[in-house]
């Protein structure tokens, strides 16, 4: 048995690194905030330095709280977020754009004639959302020095000058075939980025270098992309099977097996993980706001942090009649409409706050309903339960609505921090190759299953609500 591991998530918000034994599971644990700009726009950026400064800080904190060594590193990873930057000197060139920026929009409205040979190719819809309109906007606008490329690639130089990406992140870029998990010239062109110096891609169980960061050297074994990680960790290997974790966003994975599966229901078509050179794809269906939604809420003084949706919601016995579209960074998948501004309709002067909070979690809970129904079309069978971990999860109300929608058990995952735990399994198959994935994941157990309480045709009425309220935006003039 391989000794304990150091397993970092480099999320949106903050990082989170975990000291995880094999034995004893968690024994050290640490974050540091990040704190992306949310710009006029739809603009969102970070300082590059931020990022590679959480990792380090809780990286070493979470070393200091174990008290004891560990055998290797791992590094999970926002997946989309992208940066320039000098690959001899490893300084940024620009902030980091992140994710949920919007500014490539132009970018993807020019290339709308190649939309459906870049989703054919690469199993991704042309949306800002993905780092290659973005990576073709810093080319535009930005600079033409360095290299442009996700920022796990920039953060892996800086700790062991290697220049490498996972297969998972780079399919999260549109510049990746899907069948060949290699760069595709053809995207590439597409994008303006023909002659870009790419970073190798390699299995998320690599060992790719050595890093002094966190003090003594320690071995770099384990790469993912976030949600993929998560996706490990909640033990969904297996062809129809999905887990939706629930941050900054909600992001529902499907497990689709060994063959690469192009969605005809709006979702994303991506590389789950490649380990001992073996791909396993996935289905994928993002909701921009879920606890930035919660966060917008609270800073109107609705609230006063996620920990109060329960209170304040259980002070009304539904939503009043109320609907909320949280589309406050637009509609992803399965509409692809990132231009549209959130609704809440139906308020009265009899509507409280309590009312608004049962709306915007049924709002949230019925977006993942959508994308679980479009997972079903393409895999041909519906889900027969739903795994679900991120800290919104905190939220009986949520909970439940979210099985009342889905009218199927949602299973709570008993492990928090399922993204560093997932890494932290690729670290593992990293340091010991003969390791089975099972042999690596920790046992999955949820700390609470929610059946669903909601009569099916209540739950399609609440339903039928939501679509009306989307149908409404999606007819709005541009």
């Amino acid at each position: 048995m391989t000794g304990p591991v150091l397993a970092v998530d480099q999320g949106t918000s903050g990082t989170k690194a975990l000291v995880v034994c094999p034995a004893r599971g968690v024994i050290g644990s640490a974050s540091a905030p990040v704190r992306p700009r949310y710009l006029p726009g739809g603009r969102v950026e970070v300082d590059p330095r931020e990022l590679l400064d959480s990792v380090v800080d809780a990286g070493r904190a979470a070393l200091a709280a174990a008290g004891e060594p560990v055998a290797a590193v791992g590094l999970a990873n926002q997946g989309e977020t992208v940066l320039a930057w000098d690959p001899a000197s490893g300084e940024p060139l620009t902030d980091a754009i992140v994710w949920q920026d919007r500014r490539a929009e132009l970018i993807c409205t020019e290339l709308a004639p190649r939309a459906a040979s870049l989703l054919d190719r690469t199993g991704l819809p042309l949306d800002p959302y993905f780092a290659a309109p973005k990576m073709a906007w810093i080319r535009r606008h930005l600079t033409r020095r360095g290299v442009v490329t996700t920022s796990d690639a920039w953060l892996v130089h800086r700790l062991t000058g290697a220049f490498v990406t996972d297969a998972a992140t780079a399919g999260r870029t549109q510049l990746l075939d899907l069948d060949t998990v290699d760069w595709s010239p053809a995207a590439l062109d597409a994008f303006g980025l023909t002659g870009e110096a790419l970073p190798d891609i390699v299995d998320a169980d690599t060992r790719v270098g050595t890093t002094t960061a966190f003090g003594p050297p320690l071995p770099l074994t384990g790469l993912l992309v976030d949600q993929q990680a998560a996706l490990l960790a909640q033990r969904v290997t297996e062809p129809g099977t999905a887990k939706c974790t629930y941050g900054t966003g909600a992001f529902l994975l499907a497990q689709s097996g060994p063959r690469p599966l192009r969605s005809t229901s709006g979702l994303v078509g991506c590389v789950a993980w490649r380990l001992a050179g073996r791909t396993s794809y996935c289905l994928d269906g993002q909701v921009y706001t879920a606890a930035s939604a919660v966060r917008w809420l609270t800073d109107l003084g609705v609230i006063s942090g996620a920990h109060d949706l329960d209170t304040v919601g259980g002070t009304a016995p539904d939503a009043g009649g109320v609907t909320f579209v949280p589309a406050l960074a637009g509609l992803a998948a399965p509409w692809w409409r990132g231009d549209l501004r959130g609704s809440v309709t139906g308020l009265g002067l009899d509507t409280t706050a309590g009312h608004l909070v049962r709306a915007l979690c049924d709002g949230i809970a019925a977006q993942v309903a959508e994308l679980a129904d479009a997972v079903a079309t393409d895999l041909g069978t519906p889900l027969a339960a739903l795994r679900v971990d991120g800290g919104l999860t905190r939220s009986a109300l949520l909970m439940q609505a979210q099985a009342d929608l889905l009218q199927i058990p949602v299973e709570v995952s008993a492990l928090p921090d399922a993204t560093a735990l997932g890494v932290a399994a690729v670290a593992r198959l990293g340091l010991d190759p003969s390791l089975t994935v099972h042999e690596a994941v920790p046992e999955w157990k949820p700390s609470a299953v929610y059946e669903p309480k909601a009569r099916a045709g209540h739950a399609a009425e609440r339903r039928a609500r939501f679509r009306t309220a989307v149908s409404a935006l999606l007819d709005t003039p541009a």
